[in-house]
């Protein structure tokens, strides 16, 4: 991985599916999978606060997006928007499809400069192929 590809401080959040639901269902909420990422792709990111299963929730769970809920979803979109906010980060990373729409279209919402990328997104942008080797 490529550290310095990204010259911005980047956050991360912790879906509900994969952290409070994993961690109810099966015993296992995916917390540090993550991190680990995010510390093989980062020279510079931090955690949001709080996080792992005190989390805030982003307001996109179940695809909310395309539901009538719209005041919901937008209530806890800005609580989940001032808590990035807090981070000073210009970047965030997130898991999961719901998270990730629901993260860019609040951003847009209330005016917050923040790019939002697929934890997938950052490995492959950061991703170091080298040349191959001659073979004989």
């Amino acid at each position: 991985m490529d550290k310095s590809h990204f010259k911005v401080r980047a956050t991360y959040h912790d879906p509900c599916n994969y952290g409070r639901k994993a961690e109810e269902m099966f015993g296992h909420g995916y917390y540090e999978e993550g991190r680990w990422v995010m510390d093989q792709v980062f020279d510079d990111w931090v955690d949001m606060a709080p996080n792992r299963s005190l989390q805030y929730c982003c307001g996109g769970g179940g695809g909310t997006l395309l539901t009538p809920f719209n005041e919901e979803r937008i209530l806890y979109g800005r609580r989940k928007m001032e808590q990035a906010a807090r981070t000073g980060a210009e970047l965030l990373v997130v898991p999961c499809h719901s998270c990730h729409g629901q993260i860019k279209a609040m951003a847009k919402e209330v005016g917050l400069e923040l790019e939002v990328k697929y934890l997938w997104e950052v490995v492959a942008d950061a991703l170091v192929i080298g040349e191959p080797e001659e073979s004989d």
